[in-house]
């Protein structure tokens, strides 16, 4: 089979930067989206430098017209896409564990619709753009960044670990985002796509903070293995180094 081409969202750094190192050990090429395409170029430098078959486009999960572009530039180099990880994603404020991002009662609206609108509405629109592109792969994969902090039955739990970690505008959107995870593998269930959530952990990021008990190596882990499927793999499931989260 020829080799797999990968597009990750936010690829220039953390999470979705360990993720285009990681993947190289699967020989799958590498294009990382970066809202700086100088950032992404130096990203791309550090993943050549470590034998990484990588190439980086100036992408902005926000802007619409990005997602035409990508849609444009892996249909004219590679006729196809067989990994989509939707990496990027804001918290919109201080970051959950660390503190409260907003409640529910003082979340102001304009927040929770730029928090939605990157970690929702976003990937969901990405997606749906590179889905034909996906469904020319042998195996195309899907993998979306969603958080621990998405579990309605952890957050309505008060002997889970996350029961005090509220912070409405992150969790409801990634909360969303696992609501996409198992319309779209629904949809695609006939078909050789397998799209699953995946929580990275809590991880020493620029998001995640210096407090993080998680390295970044770790963090990568489950979007790799979820990037990197068997035929025989799981489907609209949410998971964190191989074992399911409750929804």
């Amino acid at each position: 089979m020829a080799q797999k081409i990968a597009f990750i969202t936010g690829g220039n750094r953390g999470i979705g930067f360990q993720t285009a190192l990681d993947l190289k050990d699967a020989g799958v090429k590498v294009v990382i989206g970066s809202r700086d395409l100088k950032q992404g170029e130096e990203a791309v430098k550090k993943l050549r430098a470590a034998d990484v078959d990588a190439d980086v486009l100036e992408f902005d999960i926000t802007k619409s017209s990005d997602y035409q572009a990508a849609y444009d530039y892996f249909n004219s180099k590679y006729g196809r896409l067989d990994i989509l990880v939707n990496n990027a994603g804001i918290a919109g404020g201080t970051f959950p564990g660390t503190g409260p991002e907003h409640t529910a009662t003082d979340v102001p609206g304009d927040l929770l619709h730029k928090v939605f609108e990157t970690n929702f509405f976003a990937p969901v629109a990405l997606t749906r753009a590179l889905l034909p592109l996906i469904k020319k792969s042998p195996a195309g994969r899907i993998v979306n960044l969603s958080s621990i902090l998405a579990s309605l039955a952890l957050h309505a739990n008060p002997e889970s670990p996350i029961y005090n970690s509220k912070s409405f505008a992150y969790d409801a959107s990634k909360t969303a985002l696992n609501a996409f995870t198992i319309h779209l593998a629904y949809d695609l269930r006939d078909t050789n796509i397998k799209v699953n959530s995946a929580h990275p952990g809590w991880v020493k990021t620029d998001m995640g903070g210096e407090h993080a008990p998680m390295e970044v190596k770790d963090g990568a882990k489950t979007s790799v293995a979820l990037a990197t499927l068997p035929s025989d793999g799981p489907t609209g499931g949410y998971f964190h180094l191989g074992q399911p989260l409750p929804w």
